[in-house]
């Protein structure tokens, strides 16, 4: 499923450095590695993530993640996030969606932020880290390290913390990929908490339902990675509502 990503970020970087006299060392370097290739496009400026406000006064679902979340390459309103917002108010249920994904960023990023996102009135905290983590092949110990803290660290909170799966890229080795998958059922189990499997289920692959880039997802997909959340948050504050 992941095979297509790694060769599209593979021609990425060749298309970069391809024919650019500008090309120096360091940019060749980055085309032999298809992981910093992935973070050059990552670090893009994603979408402003709204920030908290002291005086708002409905709870608050924050999704703390990377450019999936953050909507690379989409318009604001168009970022699962966003999606979710519009599933929650037509069920009626007053939240407020914090859209807490940086563009690039890895799961120690997200714990090194978590304090900040977590800010006013946090009933919900969805994690949807770890894509960058896995792409850069990143150590899947400490994947699990920095999400256990962030989940413990909003579950000390008296937050609900709903975990979304990601899947390791198959270039890195049976190995790496098994490990990196059994993280996320796992810590769900260990912790109690809500889980998505696989949060890019359906999407991951199809290239209908991603950008050129084969990594984010169009308004399509986006809407696809909605319906995979919404499926798992829409009970958790249903229930967490009160009922007049």
């Amino acid at each position: 499923m992941y095979g297509t990503w790694i060769r599209l970020v593979r021609l990425l970087a060749i298309v970069v450095c391809a024919g650019a006299a500008a090309c120096g060392p360091r940019d060749e370097a980055r085309a032999e590695r298809p992981e910093a290739a992935l973070s050059a496009v990552s670090a893009a400026p994603a979408s402003p993530v709204p920030t908290p406000s002291a005086g708002a006064s409905r709870p608050r679902i924050v999704v703390l993640g990377d450019s999936l979340t953050a909507g690379l390459g989409l318009r604001g309103d168009e970022s699962y996030p966003m999606l979710l917002q519009q599933d929650l108010e037509q069920a009626g249920l007053g939240y407020d969606v914090i859209n807490a994904g940086v563009s690039g960023d890895t799961s120690a990023g997200g714990l090194s932020r978590l304090d900040w996102a977590l800010n006013g009135d946090v009933r919900v905290l969805v994690v949807a880290l770890g894509g960058n983590d896995a792409l850069r092949g990143l150590p899947p110990d400490e994947l699990q390290h920095n999400l256990a803290q962030i989940i413990e660290r909003a579950q000390a909170r008296g937050i609900t913390v709903v975990l979304a799966g990601m899947e390791a890229p198959t270039n890195y080795g049976r190995d790496y990929i098994v490990a990196f998958h059994k993280i996320y059922p796992a810590l769900a189990r260990q912790y109690h908490v809500a889980f998505v499997p696989f949060l890019l289920q359906g999407v991951a692959g199809d290239a209908r339902l991603n950008q050129r880039d084969g990594i984010h997802p169009t308004a399509e997909g986006a809407r696809i990675v909605a319906e995979n959340v919404w499926a798992v948050l829409r009970p958790i504050v249903e229930e967490r509502t009160p009922r007049d």
